[in-house]
C-alpha cells in the first residue's frame, strides 16, 4: 500500500469537504436552490473549481510534471455517462444530495446526509455485484469514443476550450447573480441550521 498517496488523498478529500461546508453544500436547502435557479452557488463554486483545476493541469503539462505518459484519463461511454447522470441528477434534484454533499452532511450531523451517504454505499455495492453482467457490461462500452478530451475530439488547442470554459463561465456568473437579485436571494446555510430566515 502507498501510504503516500493514500495520505495525499486523505488530505485532499478532508479540505475539500471543508471547502463544500463552508460553501454551505452541506444543506440540501442550498444544494436544491440551485435546481429553482434562485441560489447559484453551486455553479460558480464548483464551475471555478473546474476552471482552477483546468489551467493548473495545463500549466503543469507544460513543465512536464506528469512525464512522457501525462496522466490517466479514462474513456469517455456515452451510454454509461446518461444514464449515470440521470440518475445522479436525480438523486440530486430530489433530495439536494450528491455523493460528496451526502458525506460533508453526514459529518455535519444531518441525517439526510447519513441516509444518502448509506444510499450511496449500496449504490456502489450494487454496481459492483451487476458489473459482471453481460447487460451491464453492454451500457459499459455503448457508445464509446476514441478521443479522451475535448481538445482531442474536435483537434483544437486545450487553450482554446479553456477561454471557451472561461466565456461560459462569464455568462453563467453574469446570468446568475442576476437571478439571485430577483429572487429572495442566495440561502445562507448556516441560518437555516440555526432556525433563521435563510435569504435574511
Amino acid at each position: 500500500m502507498d501510504y503516500g498517496t493514500a495520505g495525499t488523498a486523505l488530505t485532499s478529500g478532508i479540505l475539500f469537504g471543508y471547502v463544500l461546508e463552508q460553501a454551505g453544500f452541506g444543506s440540501p436547502c442550498k444544494l436544491t436552490a440551485q435546481f429553482r435557479l434562485t441560489d447559484w452557488s453551486v455553479f460558480k463554486v464548483m464551475f471555478t473549481a473546474i476552471l482552477v483545476a483546468s489551467v493548473g493541469i495545463l500549466f503543469l503539462q507544460l513543465g512536464n510534471t506528469f512525464g512522457s505518459n501525462g496522466f490517466y484519463i479514462p474513456n469517455t461511454v456515452l451510454g454509461a455517462v446518461a444514464v449515470g447522470g440521470a440518475l445522479i441528477g436525480a438523486g440530486f434534484a430530489v433530495g439536494g444530495y450528491c455523493p460528496g454533499t451526502s458525506v460533508v452532511g453526514a459529518m455535519s450531523g444531518r441525517m439526510d446526509g447519513f441516509i444518502f451517504a448509506f444510499g450511496m454505499v449500496v449504490g456502489i455495492w450494487l454496481f459492483s455485484s451487476l458489473f459482471d453482467t453481460s447487460w451491464m457490461q453492454s451500457l459499459l462500452h455503448a457508445g464509446k469514443i476514441e478521443a479522451k478530451t475535448v481538445p482531442h475530439l474536435l483537434g483544437i488547442s486545450p487553450w482554446i476550450v479553456v477561454l471557451a470554459m472561461i466565456a461560459m463561465a462569464w455568462l453563467g456568473f453574469s446570468y446568475g447573480s442576476k437571478s439571485e437579485q430577483r429572487s429572495r436571494g442566495v440561502y445562507d446555510a448556516q441560518a437555516i441550521t440555526e432556525g433563521r430566515d435563510p435569504t435574511k
